[in-house]
Order: structure tokens, then sequence, then C-alpha cells
């Protein structure tokens, strides 16, 4: 021990052990190399329409509507969509499904609503390295969407 350089008079404790499990030290010298990609992602996605499909009064036990989505970057392998409460907080439902888009990335989504109202849904597209989300709020009056 050797007295600190500090103001306190407390011992500084230096050792040097080489070795303390016995085993071979291995230097290495040279360069490390490494790639890395860049991935563009999916980088917006649209709502564009909402339209409510007609049905007979014989079918009319959900209204059904069709979302019009697009998205700009990578294109999605997968789409869920949450239908909330008005105030998207309250979760009613979550529907997730596996899509193929070849081209361009345009896709209609059908999904069916159960009784009128007004509920909020987030539409998000996904792939295996980005997401990206879209809301909306929607008023569906049996078989009648705005």
């Amino acid at each position: 021990t050797e007295p600190s350089s500090d103001s306190d008079s407390s011992p500084t404790v230096e050792s040097a052990e080489d070795n303390p499990d016995g085993g071979c030290h291995i230097y290495r010298n040279g360069y490390y190399g490494s790639s890395i990609d860049v991935v563009e992602g999916i980088l917006e996605v649209n709502i564009i329409q909402m339209t409510s499909i007609q049905m007979t009064a014989s079918q009319a036990e959900n209204s059904l509507v069709d979302f019009v989505v697009t998205c700009q970057g990578s294109l999605p392998t997968d789409v869920c969509t949450v239908v909330s409460d008005p105030t998207c907080q309250v979760s009613k439902s979550m529907v997730c499904d596996p899509i193929v888009v070849t081209d361009e990335c345009l896709l209609t989504i059908r999904r069916a609503f159960e009784e009128p109202g007004t509920y909020c849904i987030n539409i998000t597209l996904g792939d295996d390295t980005s997401q990206a989300l879209a809301s909306a709020l929607i008023s569906v009056n049996g078989g009648e969407s705005t």
C-alpha cells in the first residue's frame, strides 16, 4: 500500500496479478470489420377512404366497412386493426392478418362492426423491421358509415 495523493488519508491498494486463473492471455492486433444494412422501413400509412358495404336486411347482422390504405417505404407483410371507443382509450377488438403486397402499397381492409356507434380505428402496417400507424374516427350507423 502507499498513501493516496488525495487529501484524505485512506490507503490505496494496487494489485498486479498477471493471471489469476492460470490460463494464457491472448492479445490480438488488427482491424475489425462489419457491415450495416440500412433498411428503409414503412415510413407512412394513410387511410384514404372508408366505405360502408351495403347489405340486404337479412345480412345486416354486422355493419361492414372497407378501409382503403396506402403506405410509403417498404412493403408491409401484416396488418392489424384495433377498434376502440371514441376516445381511443378502451380497446374493443383487435384483428391481425398477414398480407401480400407485391407492387404498390395500396390495400383494402374490410372490418365488421357489431353495433352502430362511433369508433376509433388504428390500422398498423408492419414488416420484419418496422411498423407504421394510421388512426381515424368512424361513425357506424347500422349499415352506413361517415
